[in-house]
């Protein structure tokens, strides 16, 4: 993607940029040509998850700003914006102001290696899963600096929730991570989504198929990591009154909420990318390929966003010691066992990644 960016900014000025402007100005962007259709996503994503929580509820949803309610996204963005930003006055605030940039700034920074395409992406990092792994992990400090910086219990509790929650999961991610890593032979996310294309009775081999319970762990483990219902402890407003965000109003609250889908986007982009081909089509067929790989990439992002907002609208609340129990007890030996079945198949069958 950079290059053609580059490519085309050479164009527009006549070769007579220096080189360093030219890298700056397609660095610039690279960035908005990602970032902003990211952050248009986000706005109508919170109209669809809204939406299919009323079709499960038996309930009619945004429906009167805007044809179909598609505006109540940006008139709810306006309504925070003109709202008045109230800060505790014992809370450290210079933290407190700068935890929601950070919550927001981390479910973005994860897009920069997000491939759109073959050749479609702002960096196409050769450690690009860890790249993930590592800005996935960083975006619970937003939520810890939030609670500790608010000085209330609620938020504090809420914070601590969170990070137990990170805590468990990751370490269940790290392994399905690795997995993907055995079977690909490469840490670069291009080459996670060719390595699918490895093509049997006409329908492209999505490592969905052959690492079933990892996809289902991995799944799971993203709404743990999101915060996402039924992991919503670290925000149960029926214990802690909202938890981390509770001291929080006008738009730093609403950094949170665009931070919390960002990075529920991304993590449905990873799932679509490891498991399910990003790009490419779910066959062989060449009438599919001249559809681009980046809608089939935007159909899957939504789909899965859609089992996200079902899951929410459906399933109750775990309690915590459930919560705790499942990461540990369930999730961290079911991969640990995999990571042994899937190496000790490539090694049997000569297949491993070289």
């Amino acid at each position: 993607m950079g290059k053609y960016i580059d490519i085309f900014i050479n164009w527009l000025f006549g070769y007579q940029l220096a080189d360093w402007a030219i890298l700056t100005f397609g660095t610039i962007a690279n960035v908005l040509v990602v970032a902003l259709p990211v952050l248009l996503a986000v706005a109508m994503i919170v109209w669809v998850d809204r939406k299919v929580w009323a079709a499960i509820q038996l309930r009619k949803g945004p429906n009167i700003v805007g044809p179909f309610g598609l505006l109540q996204s940006f008139a709810d963005g306006l309504k925070v914006f003109l709202k008045e930003t109230i800060i505790p006055a014992g809370a450290n605030k210079f933290l407190f102001l700068l935890a929601p940039g950070l919550s927001l700034i981390f479910g973005l920074v994860g897009w920069a290696v997000i491939p759109f395409g073959e050749g479609m992406v702002i960096s196409n990092l050769n450690v690009g899963i860890l790249y993930l792994f590592a800005v996935s992990s960083l975006a619970v400090y937003g939520i810890i600096i939030a609670g500790w910086a608010s000085n209330s219990r609620y938020a504090f509790l809420g914070a601590m929730r969170s990070a137990a929650q990170m805590v468990s999961y990751e370490v269940s991610i790290g392994f399905v991570l690795v997995t993907v890593l055995m079977c690909v032979g490469s840490l670069n996310l291009t080459d996670v989504v060719l390595a699918q294309k490895n093509v049997m009775f006409g329908v492209n081999g999505y490592f969905f198929s052959g690492l079933f319970p990892m996809f289902v762990i991995f799944f799971i483990s993203a709404l743990a990591e999101t915060n996402r219902t039924p992991f919503d402890l670290p925000e149960a407003e029926e214990e802690i009154v909202a938890g981390f965000q509770i001291e929080y109003s006008s738009m730093s609250m609403a950094l949170f909420y665009l931070g919390e889908y960002a990075t529920i986007i991304l993590m449905c982009a990873m799932i679509s990318i490891l498991f399910f081909g990003g790009w490419l089509p779910p066959f062989d067929w060449a009438p599919l390929y001249l559809i681009p790989g980046v809608i089939w990439l935007f159909i899957k992002i939504l789909f899965f966003f859609f089992c996200f907002a079902w899951i929410k609208a459906s399933v109750p609340r775990y309690r915590y010691d459930q919560l705790m129990r499942l990461g540990w007890k369930v999730f961290l030996p079911v991969s640990l066992l995999w990571v042994v079945l899937t190496s000790g198949y490539l090694v049997f069958f000569g297949k491993f990644a070289t």
